[in-house]
């Protein structure tokens, strides 16, 4: 017979088609028959309609029946439809290898009506032996209607019709669909089950009817059947294949049913029921179960369906498969069925005394939870045809499936119940919570991994949904919280899925116990209470008068797309439901999960590297060339001329329309365009030329033109250095601009300004506290105003400083050497250079390239570390590695600063006379270890300051030199080596010189060590701003170095105690009080700084208690009493608001009640010398800047001087890449410090440290950007020292079994007098996470892309398995053996299969599951590189954490506490308290102490340079005295 071509159909017709497929849309089968018939009728092929028409006339004459009639075109146009479904197959032709024809010959017209009958016949026979039933129950199964009554009360189809998807394909699916590289699978939920054994559809319907007419078959003889039956496809797929290459690659043959491997060792068979066990209806009536007698009508009359326990139950598909009934099988209308004991609903026994064997009951028509009995476990249930079935215990060999069941709803219960009260925390905390639950008895597993939480996270999503569905309006949903996005982005779980797909599937959310304590309300004081409150107000005002921010839809999800429930307050407002249509919420059961989830995420994902902003520069200066006369501007001097300088000639008044203004005075000067603010500035000068009037303008800029842009107060100004000459006509009016200074008691009246506004309103009144400088964001104390006298008619601050800066910027000489001078150059003794001197001796930084030396070091070659021959059956993720840049090396890093020491200042002659212009040095090179020929090893193993004299000399520009550092002759000092190094971090020694010709080492020649005695003794000192002159000055200049007192110190949030500890390294404050909450962390800060009172309690109610006069706690612990502070530092934790996009109402409310405005208020109360706020990089972006501009803005109307910066903890001495946002502020009267300079060299990537707000860039102060004076410090040199030990070790004390190898080891291990290794212990993970970790290859880069696909024997006995590919990957392609690189109907571009999920295997199955959307989720189970640094050290290592890259880089585990510590900086003797997670989160959680060093030595330098210049006043004062006495 000739092959037909398929159908086309159009698309609006397909698409109704599909809708008449689902057979809950009220259609009877006889109208769905009929429907189909029209909508197909006109594109029925010739012999069809040929048919169509015969059979009606046999209708008409009654020779068939009406039913006959429909049954015959119902199979007609499955036939025509499946030829339209399959028709595209090999070369187009579609009849071969129909699956109605399994014999290998086409049937004939008739034989395909008869076999369609006989399916429809064969229907009401499903529902097992219902013929059987007592009492004449068989009329019921026998009716027309050909379903139970009791159906009609069930949510789903139940198995008595076959849908007409079962009906659609019968066509056997081809192999080469694959081939031909075309996305093989049907759009809908079952996709394989209808490609791989249509040819057992027909079958099964025989099957079926043998199996209830013959009793004497055998199970196991029906089981080898299924078997025989299911081998058909492959030896049918066989004949089709026609490319070589892709013929192995065809994915294995999957159950049609329950959609199982039928090649896994896993698929087990239900093992039959024992002879005594009756049928649903027959076990229903049975009086054991006494629930009705066998009166039919009882039955028929009883409401609602009736509910008994189940023991001993198993869950099967028709061909007897054991499977899962949660994998939405049951969704899907794949029949399940399953066969137990049943047991009355008042039985709580288990055991099977007293039940009723029941056989194949079912089909499940849904499945549900109900909830926890009042203690752990939750109740689930099933709901048949006739009855409801609460679930007791499985049968033994079902038990495993239903532990995984019971796993997962447990699992859910925990994960709600945790985020409900932590809403904060990261998904490592979540796997910690996991990991350290014990399940309850009774339950068939005794532990929580993190795989366990990955395979159920799917429903473990749709639980927490379910939770917030049933939240408050105003709750913040727990979908959004840092840890839930984390767990979707990692396994891939598709949102919104539960509420379209099974809404009554759970009957009754798991009961979850609601924590309402919401976080304690913050203590404020007035002052920042009300610029909080001010501000946000009128926010809101302004979003309430917008009428609210419409919430978009992302549109794609089940939930966008469903309809409004009409239930729910939000519908019930809607006008169309009759409400008033004011509230214009969306319906509550169509919050869009994806939108909520991506807000979240857009906010906290902020890179600095990924904005490229264009800096607009906000211009305040009127262009002189478009001047805009005032005609009515009537311009007369006051007064005689002050003084003339060639053409100009200098007043002090003049008259402005009729006002008077005089030198000093404030005016206003108006824009061009009228929408600006007008611009304000100081007359500083006036004068009259060839050009007019005119006067000089010293610009003060507007608050709200600074960072605080809309927070600023309205009517504060700033002095900025901008100035420039105009003409007297621009001036608008006169105005008045007053200087606020602090009180004298500014100190003492923390905590009672309680009004915000400082001066009135008139339109003409101004203030100004602060100069401001624009580039780095720095409020300063303005420099002391000089008061006008006669000389002074036109001394302008910003002309002379700007003017002093260039002066600095400029390379200047002094102190001529005429004696050796030469005929082609000066020679001087002194160059000054950015407010340094410079004399010959001294010795100075250059950047890397100034010079070159005369060995070439061995410098690490930049290689690829991709592997060619990849065998990728072995390693199938290795593609996925196409980049060569390793996450956490340091190959980019630049080099550190060359040292030279000055033998000669010169300059050139030009026509005999000296080119100032150009200055420049003759200088001796001093060379690094690395840059001898032994190269980077040579340094390891040296003092990072140590250095190596050589001859070699070279010649560089003074314009060049990056600083002065002081280098000695080691031999020469007058203290250790070690006393003179921590003297500061300019520092440098040398033992030995270095000859590039013999590449030896020697002794320094004499000069290189006369030079230095003349600096001898001075190791004490800062090693910066001193001179060398000579050695006598030297020794009266000693003792005037003044001690700097240790500032009393609270440290709020302090945790383990990582800031105050770098602050007493600096040496300038004792910690005396410490505020945490964590009882862990706490106990760890009393452990180590015994001395100090550690309150554990909410700072909110400490400050409370201190506000209102409390002089001790409640467990009578001191309260540190208003100036008692001198430094106030912390970090208080704002992930509160991290996860929220706009401000509203709610998140208003929860900014306002979080710890950053607690913070501020201890501040405001304290008023502290300095403050220090360090938190994440974020913080300075979080909510367009918001925080930061009101943190800010706090401090600015406190009086503080202040300012912000991004630093990068790897620049100051650690093996780790931590950036963190620092915000500094200043009593008036001590000096704001500057940020610290970087120390060491770092990786470029992570040193992008600038802020951008409202599209203006910031930068910190920092002049050597990423430049350093050391050179990286590694992994290598921070823990290779440390013993090896394996997964799981926990001894706390071990020892060390060597010498420490590197400078930063005998740094960090310090003089203990007994050496003793404390928590190098590490976390005992999984047997399969171990059977992973020890796959990952040692080579540099290596991670999970690098692990094989292979079968491995765990630990614990348990076999991996290995990862199936069976999906085509739109983006990936094919693998170079023809392999597929899909692991989910996803990657073909279609919605997730929750059937494709696959566990224990090496290869965590969720990584390529959503690595094309996460950069291939680079760096999970990463190996640390021994040359490289640590990502950012985290509160939990877990290598599918957010920093994955946690494994030691050659033991088979994750890192240890005391590697992570040392990763941060701590000091081996520093200890830490609580189990091994309470340890990781301290060490995680903490400030790195050479960070908070670098910064407490700068805070050092300005209390210093207080101390002198208080000095020089008081000097000057004696002086004056003196004088007036004389």
């Amino acid at each position: 017979m000739p092959t037909k071509t398929s159908l086309s159909l159009p698309e609006d017709v397909r698409k109704r088609l599909q809708v008449l497929e689902k057979e809950d849309d009220g259609f009877s089968d006889e109208d769905r028959v009929k429907e189909k018939l029209k909508l197909v009728q006109e594109f029925l092929h010739d012999d069809a309609q040929d048919q169509l028409s015969s059979l009606k006339e046999k209708m008409k004459s009654s020779e068939i029946s009406v039913e006959g009639y429909l049954s015959k075109v119902k199979a007609l146009l499955v036939r025509e439809l499946s030829q339209s479904t399959n028709g595209e197959g090999v070369n187009g032709q579609s009849g071969k290898t129909n699956g109605l024809a399994t014999n290998g010959s086409h049937k004939g017209e008739e034989d395909a009506e008869v076999t369609m009958d006989t399916q429809e016949e064969a229907a009401p026979l499903k529902s097992p032996t219902a013929a059987k039933g007592k009492n004449g129950r068989k009329s019921k199964s026998d009716s027309d209607s050909k379903k139970s009554p009791a159906s009609a009360r069930v949510t789903r189809n139940s198995g008595k019709q076959p849908t007409i998807m079962s009906m659609f394909p019968k066509v056997q699916k081809r192999k080469s669909d694959e081939v031909n590289g075309e996305d093989s699978i049907a759009q809908n939920g079952q996709k394989e089950q209808n490609g791989q054994s249509e040819q057992n559809g027909e079958k099964e319907v025989k099957k079926e009817e043998e199996e209830e007419e013959d009793g004497t078959e055998s199970r196991e003889e029906k089981r080898l059947k299924v078997d025989s039956d299911e081998s058909v496809p492959e030896k049918a797929t066989s004949e089709v294949k026609n490319t070589p290459v892709t013929a192995a690659k065809t994915p294995p043959p999957k159950c049609p049913d329950c959609r199982q491997y039928l090649d896994d060792a896993d698929l087990k068979f239900f093992q039959g029921d024992p002879d005594t066990a009756l049928d649903e209806p027959e076990m229903l009536t049975d009086e054991r179960l006494s629930l009705f007698d066998s009166n039919e009508d009882g039955f028929e009359s009883y409401e609602d369906l009736p509910q008994h326990k189940i023991t001993n139950f198993s869950v099967y598909d028709k061909k007897g498969h054991l499977c899962p009934f949660d994998a939405g099988l049951i969704e899907k209308n794949v029949e399940l069925y399953f066969s137990c004991v049943v047991k009355p609903i008042y039985d709580d026994n288990p055991c099977l005394d007293g039940g009723v064997p029941a056989k194949k009951l079912g089909p499940i028509n849904a499945w549900w939870i109900t909830g926890f009995d009042g203690g752990e476990k939750a109740l689930i249930g099933f709901t048949t045809a006739f009855a409801d079935y609460i679930l007791m215990q499985p049968s033994e060999e079902y038990s495993y499936i239903f532990a995984l069941m019971q796993e997962k709803i447990y699992m859910s219960k925990i994960v709600v119940e945790f985020l409900q009260k932590n809403p904060d925390v990261s998904y490592e905390d979540l796997l910690n919570k996991i990991e350290t639950t014990v399940p309850p008895a009774g339950l068939n597993f005794n532990s929580f991994t993190e795989d366990t939480l990955l395979r159920h996270a799917q429903f473990v999503v749709e639980q927490v949904e379910s939770y917030d569905e049933a939240g408050d309006q105003d709750e913040q949903p727990i979908i959004v919280t840092p840890c839930m996005r984390d767990l979707i982005k990692l396994a891939g779980v598709t949102l919104g899925k539960r509420r379209a797909a099974r809404r009554q599937a759970i009957r009754h959310p798991t009961k979850i116990e609601k924590d309402l304590k919401g976080p304690t309300k913050a203590t404020t004081t007035k002052l920042v209470y009300t610029i909080f409150d001010t501000f946000f107000s009128d926010q809101i005002d302004q979003i309430d008068k917008d009428g609210g921010i419409k919430r978009q839809r992302c549109g794609v999800c089940e939930v966008c797309q469903s309809s409004d429930c009409g239930k729910c307050v939000a519908c019930k407002d809607m006008i169309k439901f009759g409400g008033s249509g004011r509230s214009k919420q969306a319906c509550r059961q169509r919050r869009c999960p994806n939108l909520a989830v991506k807000e979240a995420e857009d906010d906290e994902n902020i890179e600095e590297e990924d904005i490229i902003v264009e800096i607009k520069k906000s211009s305040k200066k009127v262009p002189i060339a478009k001047k805009k006369k005032q005609a009515s501007v009537k311009l007369s001097w006051v007064g005689e001329v002050v003084e003339t300088e060639g053409k100009r000639r200098y007043y002090k008044k003049v008259k402005v329309n009729e006002e008077l203004l005089e030198v000093g005075d404030c005016v206003s000067v108006s824009s061009e365009d009228p929408t600006t603010a007008l611009y304000l500035a100081r007359i500083t000068s006036m004068w009259e030329d060839g050009s007019g009037k005119m006067f000089h303008a010293h610009w003060f800029l507007r608050g709200t033109a600074t960072v605080l842009g809309e927070s600023s107060d309205p009517l504060e100004l700033m002095l900025v250095d901008d100035c420039e000459d105009m003409q007297l006509n621009y001036v608008e009016s006169k105005v008045n601009v007053m200087y606020k200074a602090p009180t004298d008691n500014w100190a003492m009246e923390g905590g009672m300004d309680d009004e915000i506004k400082v001066i009135e309103d008139d339109g003409k009144s101004f203030f100004y506290q602060f100069w401001y400088e624009p580039e780095c964001a720095r409020f300063e104390t303005p420099p002391a105003f000089v008061p006008l006298d006669a000389s002074k008619h036109k001394h302008c601050m910003s002309c002379a400083r700007t003017n002093e800066k260039e002066e600095q910027e400029t390379p200047r000489v002094a102190e001529p050497l005429g004696s050796q001078d030469h005929d082609s150059k000066a020679v001087y003794a002194l160059a000054l250079f950015k407010g340094a001197q410079y004399r010959v001796g001294d010795s100075v930084f250059l950047p890397p390239d100034a010079f070159n030396f005369s060995v070439k070091a061995a410098s690490p070659v930049k290689k690829s570390h991709r592997k060619e021959d990849v065998d990728e059956d072995l390693f199938p993720e290795y593609y996925r590695k196409s980049s060569d840049y390793i996450k956490g090396s340091n190959l980019d890093a630049p080099k550190p600063f060359r040292i030279g020491r000055i033998k000669e200042i010169f300059c050139h002659r030009r026509n005999g006379k000296p080119d100032m212009s150009e200055v420049k040095l003759r200088i001796y090179k001093l060379y690094r270890p690395e840059n001898t020929h032994k190269g980077v090893k040579a340094s390891y193993h040296t003092d990072i300051n140590q250095l190596y004299w050589s001859e070699e000399e070279g010649t560089v520009g003074m314009a060049e030199v990056l600083g002065r550092c002081q280098v000695e002759y080691a031999e020469d000092l007058n203290e250790s080596v070690q006393d003179f190094s921590s003297g500061g971090p300019d520092r440098f020694y040398f033992l030995e010189a270095y000859n590039a010709k013999t590449k030896g080492f020697e002794d320094p020649p004499n000069h290189a060590r006369s030079s230095v005695q003349k600096g001898k003794g001075k190791g004490k000192g800062k090693g910066k701003g001193k001179g060398k002159s000579s050695a006598p000055q030297e020794d009266v200049q000693e003792p005037q170095v003044p001690k700097v007192p240790k500032y009393r110190t609270l440290d709020v949030f302090s945790g383990c105690g990582g800031l105050s500890e770098g602050f007493h390294q600096a040496d300038i404050s004792e910690t005396l009080w410490a505020i945490e909450m964590w009882e862990p962390a706490a106990q760890a800060f009393r452990l180590n700084n015994p001395g100090t009172t550690v309150f554990t309690e909410d700072c909110n109610v400490l400050l409370k208690l201190v506000m209102s006069g409390e002089k001790t706690n409640s467990l009578g612990q001191k309260l540190p009493q208003k100036g008692d502070v001198e430094m106030l530092c912390g970090g208080p934790p704002c992930q509160g608001f991290s996860g929220m996009n706009r401000f509203n109402s709610r998140t208003y409310s929860k900014f306002k009640n979080s710890l950053v405005v607690s913070y501020l208020s201890y501040c405001d109360y304290y008023r502290p010398k300095f403050f220090l706020l360090e938190n994440v990089r974020n913080f300075v972006s979080f909510k367009s800047s918001m925080v930061l501009k009101l943190t800010l803005r706090c401090l600015v109307r406190m009086g503080y001087q202040c300012t912000f910066g991004v630093l990068q903890a790897g620049q100051y001495g650690v093996a780790q890449t931590r950036r963190r946002a620092i915000i500094l502020a200043a009593a008036p009267g001590e000096k704001l410090p500057r940020y610290p300079e970087p120390l060491h060299v770092f990786a470029p990537r992570a040193c992008s440290l600038n802020v951008v707000v409202d599209e203006k860039k910031y930068f910190s102060n920092v002049t050597r950007g990423n430049g350093g004076i050391y050179r990286t410090i590694t992994v290598r040199d921070a823990m290779s020292d440390l013993p090896d030990i394996r997964n799981g070790h926990a001894s706390l004390e071990i020892s060390y079994n060597g010498e420490p190898q590197s400078w930063f080891q005998r740094q960090i291990r310090g003089t203990q007098y007994q050496p003793i290794l404390r928590d190098h212990i590490c976390k005992d993970m999984s047997a399969l996470v171990e059977g992973r970790m020890r796959q990952i290859p040692l080579a540099p880069g290596s991670d999970w892309r690098d692990l094989p696909n292979l079968e491995l024997r765990l630990k614990d006995g348990t076999l991996t398995k290995r990862l199936r590919y069976t999906h085509p990957d739109k983006k990936n392609g094919r693998s170079s053996t023809g392999a597929l690189r899909g692991v989910c109907t996803c990657s073909g571009g279609t919605p997730c299969d929750p059937a494709d999920r696959q566990f224990n295997t090496l290869i965590p199955w969720c990584l390529p599951h959503t690595g094309n959307r996460h950069n291939h989720w680079a760096g999970l189970y990463g190996r640390l590189e021994w040359d490289g640094f640590f990502s950012t050290t985290v509160t939990n290592p877990e290598p599918m954490g957010k920093q994955g890259r946690v494994l030691h880089p050659e033991q088979h585990r994750v890192v240890s506490v005391r590697e992570c510590a040392r990763s941060q900086g701590f000091p081996d003797t520093y200890r830490f308290f609580g189990n091994i997670l309470d340890k990781h989160r301290q060490v995680g959680n903490a400030v790195p102490p050479p960070l908070s060093r670098a910064i407490g030595l700068e805070i050092k330098k300005c209390i210093l340079e207080r101390i002198k210049e208080e000095g020089v006043q008081a000097e000057n004062v004696k002086q004056e005295k003196m004088e007036v006495i004389d």
